[in-house]
């Protein structure tokens, strides 16, 4: 302890003062307090300082580290407060703590780093980030960007369930230590080493404080998996493995941590996504596409509820007469935010968590419906019959031909003007419920059409087994026949093959009863050709976009003629 005058000086001091500062007692006595225990080393401790010894702070107290006369190094914790007795002087007190707070140093490294690969943990990682984003940290100089590595190890899983978690802790901690080497050896040549972290199970992470830019951060990627590439020798074991990195870099101003690491999650699922072994670099565009399918796929059900899908109807034309002979629903989401969207945008969503069930059956009810309105409003006109799809999860999670016979009682369709379409691998690859639920629909009198045959697994033997009434031949086959006649045109000439593939499953489905469709008609050159060699019916450009009903109403009052020369309504 030492008594301070109100100037600051010291006016007498015990032994244990003296013996902590490595200094005799008695040359203490008038030398300043505040230079022997650096209290002015900060503005805000030793304004605080000054107000005690004005009397206007009752107490102060600080922690210094002080360097002892003999060369060492100590932490103190000091405390001013006036003497006992209102007296004009104060009372210095020093207490040495440096066994406590290297206590402290040792207990918070136990709680920053991993105890298996001994790299900092999660938490410093973070704390790490955060102090790298702060506006101080990167508007003082540097390049004010970051960049950041997230590693996954592939299949480590296997290598703990099989070799047991000990193998698995080795396996961690060698991969640490090849990750420290590459993370060194970049260091050298740029102004920091980036930091290695463990943040959980099997992922790391290589931080980029003051990046160069995404060439920087790439190669670090591409060290990292090229340091992963050497099989691991563990004990007598012999291991070898692969990571997928997301890779992200960017401004630091106005990203957070959070940010940063969700863009650096999605982008990490990439990498796994493409094929593994492999870094991927955040794209924006694909993350746009990404939240906005998310986005599409959390309102989905309610959107159904709210009632803001739609039905656009394409005619289907007989070749031979130019008839309109029927019309395949189509389903379009009006969606308040996206605008109208298109099947390929929902209808795997759809799928994928089930509501594709509670879809089906509103555009089943919503197109019977709509075909038999068609037929009351013109009764001198054949009716013309509408092609519903069905998705693969109706067949299983539903009793669709409980949904089809009630819907046809509701609306009071008749079952052979309704058409059912399903894809090659809904019914081909499949035996037993599909197959059952197709001929009762069938029974009922409902016709049964595969889409996008040819394309699948085209297993010609089910053909002849399964209660089919029309085939629609895929719009791949249809293209082949566009350049014929037309001496303009920049592409190749046409493959004989296509027109002999195409004319050859024209005549099977013949032999065996089927009707065929031609899809993706768009000139009259493929319209000419496919007539020719007997295709039955047609769908595409070439007759008509997706309709509106109203549309198709128009269409069903004009004359029979033949729709090569009506164009695009």
């Amino acid at each position: 302890m030492a008594v301070v005058d109100r100037s600051g000086l010291v006016t007498g001091a015990n032994a244990a003062f003296g013996d902590l500062l490595g200094i005799d007692p008695a040359t203490l006595v008038g030398r300043p307090a505040a230079a022997l225990l650096e209290l002015g080393a900060d503005a805000r401790t030793g304004q605080a300082y000054e107000e005690v010894l004005r009397g206007q702070k009752a107490r102060l107290r600080c922690t210094r580290r002080l360097k002892h006369t003999a060369g060492q190094s100590l932490w103190v914790q000091v405390t001013v407060a006036p003497l006992a007795g209102g007296g004009p002087e104060v009372l210095l007190s020093v207490t040495d703590v440096s066994a406590h707070r290297e206590l402290q140093a040792r207990l918070r490294h136990l709680q920053m780093h991993d105890p298996v690969t001994r790299l900092p943990n999660r938490t410093l990682f973070f704390e790490r980030l955060s102090a790298a984003l702060e506006a101080e940290s990167y508007g003082q100089g540097g390049t004010g960007r970051i960049g950041l590595c997230y590693l996954d190890l592939d299949g480590f899983k296997a290598v703990n369930d099989t070799h047991g978690h000990r193998v698995g802790d080795r396996l961690l901690a060698a991969v640490a230590e090849r990750l420290t080497r590459v993370a060194d050896e970049t260091g050298v040549a740029r102004t920091g080493t980036p930091l290695v972290a463990r943040l959980g199970g099997d992922e790391f992470a290589l931080l980029v404080e003051d990046s160069t830019g995404t060439d920087q951060v790439a190669d670090l990627a591409e060290s990292a998996l090229k340091a992963l590439q050497d099989p691991f020798d563990l004990a007598g074991q012999r291991l070898s493995l692969t990571a997928s990195i997301g890779v992200v870099e960017r401004h630091a101003a106005g990203t957070t941590a959070t940010g940063l690491m969700q863009a650096a999650d999605t982008t990490l699922y990439w990498a796994k996504a493409d094929g593994k072994s492999r870094w991927t670099l955040f794209d924006p565009e694909r993350n746009a596409h990404l939240i906005t399918r998310q986005a599409l796929a959390s309102t989905l059900r309610a959107a159904i509820e709210r009632g803001e899908f739609v039905l656009e109807y394409q005619p289907l034309v007989g070749m031979d007469d130019g008839r309109l002979s029927g019309v395949e629903a189509l389903v379009r989401w009006a969606h308040p935010q996206f605008g109208t969207l298109a099947p390929n945008r929902f209808i795997g969503l759809a799928e994928e968590d089930g509501s594709i069930v509670q879809l089906g059956r509103w555009a089943l009810a919503t197109a019977c419906r709509q075909a038999r309105r068609w037929q009351l409003d013109h009764p001198d006109e054949p009716p013309i019959f509408v092609s519903v799809n069905v998705a693969v999860r109706q067949v299983w999670d539903s009793d669709l031909v409980a949904d089809v016979a009630r819907t046809l009682a509701e609306t009071g369709l008749a079952p052979q003007l309704l058409q059912l379409e399903l894809t090659e691998s809904a019914v081909m690859g499949s035996s037993g419920r599909p197959v059952q639920t197709l001929q009762a629909l069938s029974d009922m009198g409902v016709r049964i059409a595969i889409d996008d045959f040819g394309t699948g697994y085209s297993n010609l033997a089910y053909l002849s087994r399964l209660p089919v009434s029309a085939l629609k031949l895929d719009g791949s086959f249809v293209r082949g026949f566009q350049y014929e006649g037309d001496p303009s045109a920049v592409a190749p000439p046409p493959n004989p093959a296509d027109e002999v593939i195409v004319e050859a499953m024209i005549q099977l489905a013949h032999r065996l009863g089927l009707t065929v469709t031609a899809e993706c008609v768009e000139t009259s050159a493929q319209a000419t050709r496919l007539r020719r060699i007997g295709c039955d019916t047609g769908q595409g450009w070439l007759y008509s976009r997706p309709v509106p009903a109203d549309r198709i109403s128009e269409l069903l009052g004009t004359p029979a003629r033949s729709y090569d020369t009506v164009g695009n309504p």
